[in-house]
């Protein structure tokens, strides 16, 4: 199954069977062979097609999530609208997607569209052929001051994490920590950690802390093993406000709070096993909660994305 076609079985649910009618015959109509100008003129009218309600989120199964991480790993489409997920189709559907042509059409498509026209074209890279292609408008992806379109292109995605360079990839990883992303959505994020990517991290920690500022909790999932002494002493400088705090006093869900259980968590994933005993022992509840989980190994990225539990970050 590709892409297109897993994308139009999830739309046909839950799109008016009038808006799904025209989808398909828009598809076809790109299949056909369209020209630059009427292959972004149908990009842009699918959302007057859709209607207004296709702009929310949709809600998928944990099957059909399942499917769609099974045919593309790295892919979580959980956060997509119907209106993105149907342009995504659009523009899956034409029939020279591995020839040139494709890519002129698509990048012209870029320079012509508005912010949510931007999002869906970004989150249609990684389903692309030739995905290295888009490598130039990937990287223009993560220079955006629209976070909404910077998260389209580096997150819920395995495009970075298989494309960028180490220079791209740990620019991307900064710029999301700079606008407040949630970093744990960079899929392939624990594969990708080095000892520059940690340095920066810390030079950024460096500057909130000189400028008064709290320091994001998913700045922590930058250090890995690569946290050395400088890291460790970092993880201990946000640490020590809350312990002498009881239970009681302390907020687990306020900026700092949340900064202070991510470093408990960045310790586990820097090996400081003997540490986290301590903790466990004399931290108040939510930061020994938060020992319990990174002796136990459970201190992957996606334990930044339980930091904020229950909501959907």
């Amino acid at each position: 199954m590709s892409s297109k076609i897993l994308i139009e079985t999830f739309l046909e649910g839950r799109l008016p069977a009038e808006a799904f009618a025209w989808l398909k015959s828009a598809a076809d109509e790109i299949a056909s062979g369209v020209d630059d100008a009427r292959f972004g003129q149908l990009l842009s009218v699918t959302s007057r097609q859709l209607g207004h309600s296709a702009r929310r989120a949709w809600t998928l199964t944990e099957a059909e999530l399942e499917q769609a991480v099974t045919l593309l790993p790295g892919w979580n489409p959980e956060r997509w609208t119907c209106l993105e997920a149907a342009r995504v189709a659009l523009v899956l559907s034409r029939s020279d997607l591995t020839e040139p042509s494709a890519a002129v059409a698509i990048e012209s498509a870029f320079r012509f569209a508005d912010e949510g026209e931007l999002c869906a074209l970004y989150r249609s890279l990684g389903h692309l052929p030739n995905p290295e292609a888009y490598l130039w408008r990937a990287a223009e992806g993560c220079r955006t001051n629209m976070v909404t379109v910077f998260e389209a292109d580096v997150l819920d995605t395995s495009y970075p994490a298989l494309h960028f360079d180490a220079v791209a990839f740990n620019q991307a990883v900064i710029k999301a920590l700079f606008v407040g992303a949630p970093l744990w959505r960079l899929w392939g994020l624990d594969r990708r950690l080095s000892p520059e990517l940690a340095r920066m991290a810390l030079d950024l920690c460096d500057e909130r802390r000189s400028a008064h500022r709290h320091v994001p909790a998913e700045l922590w999932l930058c250090l890995g093993t690569f946290a050395g002494e400088r890291g460790l002493n970092a993880l201990e400088v946000e640490l020590a406000p809350h312990l002498a705090m009881d239970s009681i006093a302390f907020d687990p869900d306020s900026e700092a709070g949340l900064s202070a259980r991510a470093a408990v968590l960045a310790l586990g994933r820097a090996g400081s096993s003997e540490r986290l005993k301590e903790l466990l022992a004399t931290a108040p509840e939510p930061l020994a909660a938060e020992a319990r989980r990174a002796l136990a190994g459970e201190a992957n990225q996606l334990a930044w994305g339980a930091l904020r539990a229950p909501a959907l970050t």
